[in-house]
């Protein structure tokens, strides 16, 4: 019986010692090892809205509070979170908060239902990327125009898009310019501009005039009316498509005035 006590205290000193020796080595390996946190990188990320969207341009909040807190990016670099998170940051920060220029989407295309022509009747899925293995990428005649079946709107994450007799529609208010929508579009019909913008060309067709007419009547036909009046210089025409400069635009509306078919909006 004693050599069996003798035993079990034997083996449980040798356990006990396993385990000092055990912590020890994790002490000094953490101590040897440890990764030096950055307060501020955590206080910035806990004031990041955690949207992930990367509209920031870096992958996801954990990225932009790296950069932010590393000097690498504004504190209103967040598009989501507007003036009250770039607010909190710039407290966190110990900085002032630099203005931004707003941005929202804007989708280049005008062809509804009524005025884009089908050339058949689409009965695949309705997904905008799967419809790009048919003619024309969808029914309608323009190789170029909204598909309309709303990959852009299922990837927005805040609801402000909507599919309005056959083309998406983005809501500016509710728009963060996150981008998603952007990267989405298998057309490249959507692009980001400065909120204040009040004019938009609502046409991404790089035909020639005569053959954007007989496929929609809502098309920019090239004529160049737009650029050759414009003061500022801030149009240009490429590819038989206009598109204007939002950095030298002021907004006069010389533009919209001069385009003959109204697809200046």
């Amino acid at each position: 019986m004693t050599e069996i006590i003798i035993g079990i205290l034997i083996a449980t000193l040798v356990v006990g010692l396993t385990g000092v020796i055990i912590a020890v080595l994790l002490s000094i390996a953490g101590e040897k090892f440890k990764v030096e946190v950055d307060e501020k990188e955590i206080a910035v990320r806990e004031a990041l809205p955690g949207n992930n969207c990367g509209g920031c341009g870096y992958p996801g909040c954990d990225g932009l509070a790296t950069a932010i807190a590393q000097g690498e990016a504004p504190v209103s670099a967040c598009p989501v979170g507007g003036e009250a998170v770039a607010e909190a940051i710039a407290a966190i920060m110990g900085t002032e908060v630099t203005a931004g220029t707003r941005m929202t989407a804007v989708v280049r295309c005008a062809g509804t239902c009524e005025k884009a022509v089908s050339q058949y009747e689409y009965v695949g899925p309705k997904s905008c990327s799967l419809a790009q293995n048919n003619p024309n990428g969808g029914a309608k005649a323009c190789t170029y125009g909204c598909t309309g079946f709303g990959d852009c709107k299922a990837a927005c994450p805040f609801d402000a898009i909507e599919i309005i007799d056959g083309i998406a529609v983005v809501d500016k208010e509710k728009c963060k310019a996150c981008g998603k929508c952007v990267a989405t579009c298998p057309k490249h019909l959507i692009e980001l501009i400065p909120y204040e913008s009040e004019h938009v060309v609502l046409c991404n067709s790089k035909d020639k005039g005569i053959d954007v007419k007989k496929a929609c009547q809502a098309g920019c036909i090239g004529c160049g009316l737009c650029a050759r009046n414009c003061p500022e210089g801030a149009i240009e025409v490429t590819d038989n498509l206009a598109h204007i400069n939002y950095e030298k635009c002021t907004n006069c509306g010389a533009c919209k005035s001069k385009c003959p078919v109204k697809i200046i909006t």
